[in-house]
């Protein structure tokens, strides 16, 4: 199964921003992924489009499975 963490961010015009990892550990902790979306706050470590990032809006990690029925 294909897992990615994806922290999403919120830009200067208010729009959503989502950078993504592939293949997280899985002991990370909301603690440790809050610790990292502040620094790339902090140090302006992205800039989008719609300007730099703002504000930390949510993390996630989604999993993904692939299940081959014919072939």
């Amino acid at each position: 199964m294909n897992k990615t963490l994806q922290m999403v961010f919120v830009n200067e015009l208010g729009r959503n921003v989502t950078i993504s990892v592939v293949d997280p550990r899985d002991d990370l902790t909301a603690q440790q992924v809050s610790a990292v979306m502040s620094d790339i706050l902090t140090h302006n470590a992205f800039v989008s489009l719609g300007g730099r990032l703002v504000t930390a809006a949510e993390a996630r990690v989604v999993s993904r499975g692939v299940e081959q029925i014919l072939g």
